[in-house]
């Protein structure tokens, strides 16, 4: 990969620091950080059997727009039999009882995009191993976040653009921290975490690149999907699924998702359950988003409060 320079130390939940700020992300760096995983003992463990997390993913789910998404019976079964398959290293599944108790919002995101986008991926890729590769590699998404401040993720006003650049480090974070526990910088779910806010015209971050990962791609709609129909401190209500839909549309038609991600995600937002390919998706903007809705907006670090 292309080498990035870190503004902000990568650290574990208990403090260890991976590597300093300033620190180039060379290859040389990520093998070296792989080899100093291979000390640490952590054999994965089943996700879902994990404190509550079997409890509150089946909680989630039920709820809101979820209960339609995931309205047919045999397919939630079969989706719940494949997320008991995944197994996540301790560590990770320690960061889910830091944030349940910490920031519930951020608890409550990462199982809801860790079902969703293992349900997307049961429409989009062929094989069964890689369907459960993608399941085991959901979860790990926003994995980096522990390595920023909790008054920045739950935060109630906007953000400041010194503020923002602290988030957007959960990318690299998370990725380093994968490659760490995982011993492997080449590993999926060590790369969904560094890329899952990159786009396929280039326009993300962490590194700006053109998004080939179909595994990726998918996290990246799922988590933009969940981040608009979900509670956020950030703002008073959340999107209505009319409007959360057309920013996903909107996405797609700006070239930075797939078109069929998007007809697989409003296929299962319909009650009569249409095959995908025969989904026919409106590209009519009738939604507004809600009152005091701050997503998306970033304040000048010298300029006044929003409130």
């Amino acid at each position: 990969m292309a080498a990035l320079t870190l503004h902000y130390p990568v650290h574990t939940l208990d403090g260890e620091e991976i590597l300093p700020s300033g620190t180039l992300l060379s290859d040389t760096t990520l093998e070296e950080v792989a080899a100093r995983g291979k000390n640490v003992l952590s054999p994965p463990l089943p996700a879902m059997e994990f404190s509550t997390v079997r409890r509150d993913l089946l909680a989630l789910t039920g709820r809101g727009v979820y209960r339609t998404i995931f309205g047919d019976e045999a397919e939630y079964r079969g989706l719940i039999r494949l997320l008991e398959m995944t197994r996540l290293p301790l560590p990770v599944l320690e960061s889910l009882e830091f944030y349940k108790r910490n920031d519930p919002y951020t608890y409550h995101h990462i199982l809801l995009v860790f079902a969703l986008s293992s349900h997307l991926a049961r429409n989009l890729l062929d094989e069964f191993e890689e369907i459960l590769q993608e399941a085991s590699a959901g979860p790990f998404h926003d994995f980096g976040k522990i390595c920023v401040p909790l008054e920045i993720l739950t935060k109630k006003t906007a953000l400041r653009k010194s503020e923002r650049k602290v988030l957007e480090h959960h990318t690299l974070a998370g990725f380093i921290l994968l490659s760490y526990y995982l011993r492997d910088p080449g590993i999926l779910a060590a790369v969904i975490a560094r890329d899952h806010h990159e786009r396929l015209d280039g326009s993300g971050y962490p590194r700006g690149i053109l998004l080939s990962s179909r595994f990726v791609e998918i996290v990246a709609a799922c988590d933009v999907y969940d981040a608009l129909i979900s509670p956020r401190p950030y703002r008073v209500s959340i999107y209505d699924n009319r409007t959360a839909l057309e920013v996903i549309t909107a996405m797609a038609e700006e070239g930075k998702i797939g078109w069929d991600v998007v007809q697989v995600l409003v296929s299962h937002n319909r009650k009569g359950k249409p095959r995908p390919e025969e989904c026919k998706v409106s590209i009519e903007k009738r939604g507004k988003p809600p009152e005091g809705n701050l997503y998306g907006i970033v304040l000048d670090d010298d300029g006044p409060a929003r409130h």
